[in-house]
């Protein structure tokens, strides 16, 4: 193709302090080849004022909107950049120095339409939030399947670090409508389209993700209902991984329950979970406080997952009530 130009699109909601971070961190990468779009979707408390003075550093471009939700404001940002490669990032997102060289170099070398990239836990992140980004890449909890692997039959990248030329969102509309899971949508629709997805291992972010334990709850039930709604509308888009957690969800349930009539025997298997949950992490972050809170952010992701699933199955699939979202309003949160 010609010369590939690059836009990054960040969609925003009341994240003023996480975006002077992220603009922050591109103005040291290696190259700064490239646009910056920002698109304000809907939020109270504006960005506008604290973006400014980046202007003088990077090509930014800001646009306030109505509120629709990340995914839309992802398409608007696409549609008002000039450029023929997008970069879609979420706020909460740090870019290392080398990610913008790292990217620009793999498409030079091997040009593919859609690429994804992992992400890590800064070492500023706070100890919760490291246990949680230690809960969510980790196959200890189903974790690994997420934006880091390439294990699950055709690579499917995720918003908070996915790229895709300018013909991939015009052939495929760009994201849905959906408030949850609108970027697995996007990833289905695109390998459908004959597209090629690639995963850039060293193109990674740090992500803050969620800060607090009741944020991460939604966020994740929120995910294991877009589960439920992806399988409306793309039955193959199953998988026995994505029951995982429900079969944990039953186990667990079954496992207390039984306890209590028959043999505390029963719960070693969920013991010996934990422990190797805590080792894993303890050793990966070098951090026994890191260690226990991923114990419980682990758990919180696998009951929290298996439950928004189950409820969605019986709303969605037995009563036929079609597509919903327990919390959308804190989409952003």
């Amino acid at each position: 193709m010609s010369k590939i130009s690059f836009s990054f699109i960040i969609p925003l909601f009341n994240r003023p302090l996480e975006i002077v971070e992220l603009l922050e961190s591109m103005t040291y990468q290696d190259e700064k080849d490239f646009d910056v779009i920002i698109v304000e979707d809907g939020s109270t408390e504006t960005s506008e004022k604290v973006i400014e003075p980046f202007k003088q550093k990077l090509r930014v471009h800001y646009y306030f909107k109505e509120n629709s939700g990340p995914g839309l404001s992802r398409n608007y940002g696409c549609q008002k950049s000039k450029s023929n490669y997008y970069i879609v990032l979420d706020s909460d997102c740090i870019l290392p120095p080398h990610y913008f060289k790292t990217v620009k170099r793999e498409l030079q070398e091997n040009f593919t339409d859609v690429f994804g990239g992992p992400d890590k836990a800064h070492n500023t992140f706070t100890n919760l939030q490291k246990a949680i980004n230690y809960s969510m890449t980790s196959f200890l909890t189903t974790g690994g399947i997420r934006g880091g692997g390439e294990n699950m039959d055709k690579f499917h990248p995720r918003s908070f670090n996915m790229g895709f030329s300018k013909d991939v969102f015009e052939k495929t509309k760009g994201f849905s409508n959906m408030r949850f899971g609108e970027d697995i949508d996007l990833s289905i629709r695109i390998i459908k389209n004959n597209f090629k997805t690639r995963l850039f291992k060293d193109a990674y972010v740090f992500h803050k993700r969620r800060s607090t334990i009741k944020q991460f709850f939604k966020q994740i039930f929120n995910s294991g209902i877009a589960r439920i709604q992806l399988y409306l509308k793309y039955p193959f888009s199953l998988k026995f991984v994505h029951l995982l957690p429900v079969v944990f969800l039953f186990y667990f349930v079954t496992s207390i329950f039984l306890t209590y009539f028959f043999s505390i025997y029963l719960l070693l298997p969920i013991l010996f979970h934990m422990l190797l949950l805590f080792m894993d992490s303890t050793f990966k972050n070098r951090s026994l406080i890191i260690g226990f809170y991923s114990v419980l952010t682990s758990y919180v992701q696998l009951f929290s997952y298996g439950l928004g699933f189950l409820i969605a199955f019986w709303k969605s699939i037995i009563f036929n009530t079609g597509s919903f979202s327990a919390f959308e309003k804190t989409f952003y949160k």
